[in-house]
């Protein structure tokens, strides 16, 4: 299988499409392609039984579909986090490489890298790591711009993109800071944040791509 095919696959996993269908504007948009593309390439995956592609209405993985992105996903983070541990790559370098190194990587070395991390449970961007069975935990987030004001949580997880990555690791988030909002701006405008009791202002676009821990609202 080309790569890609892959990205294909591992984009409409990413959109939701293990339990709906996802429409090619947003499949596009995740490719940063062209939509007459996304309509050529998901007639061949449908040809080779990787999705179910309804015309207009969109596209969901086959169980066939659904292995091969559980498996790029898997590789993908387990090469982020050897990439950060073990060789000191930024956020966006991680990212950047292991969307290389996850089209060649056989399932003897996940295994080993696996077991060489010792199993690591996250990737450094706080995404959960597939296991060998497909299983992955879902943690119950919620996006920051929701935490209501002077609410403290805790920084689970951050979108991959890789300007963004850059933005959030100069501002100082990283993956468990405590964080409370003290401020924020009207009309979508910056938020200020208490970060491990440093304070940090950052774009309200940002906030909206930082997952938290799910809190109770009033």
């Amino acid at each position: 299988m080309t790569p890609n095919k892959e990205d294909y696959l591992k984009a409409i996993y990413k959109l939701g499409g293990m339990e709906i269908l996802v429409n090619n504007k947003q499949i596009a948009e995740e490719l940063q392609i062209a939509p007459a593309s996304v309509t050529e390439m998901l007639g061949k995956l449908k040809r080779e039984e990787l999705i179910h592609y309804e015309p207009y209405k969109g596209s969901c993985l086959t169980q066939k579909g659904v292995e091969v992105a559980i498996f790029l996903v898997r590789g993908h983070r387990l090469w982020e986090v050897f990439l950060m541990r073990h060789l000191g790559y930024s956020w966006s370098e991680a990212h950047e490489d292991a969307e290389l190194l996850e089209h060649i990587t056989p399932s003897r070395l996940a295994s080993r890298l696996d077991k060489f991390l010792n199993y690591p449970a996250y990737c450094p961007h706080g995404s959960a790591i597939p296991q060998p069975d497909g299983q992955i935990s879902h943690a119950s987030l919620q996006p920051l711009i929701l935490l209501p004001v002077n609410t403290i949580s805790h920084i689970r997880r951050v979108a991959e993109e890789k300007e963004l990555l850059d933005y959030l690791q100069a501002s100082g988030i990283s993956i468990g800071s405590q964080v409370q909002i003290i401020e924020a701006g009207t009309y979508e405008g910056p938020l200020t944040l208490d970060l491990d009791g440093k304070q940090v202002q950052i774009s309200y676009k940002a906030a909206a791509q930082i997952y938290v821990d799910e809190t109770q609202r009033p």
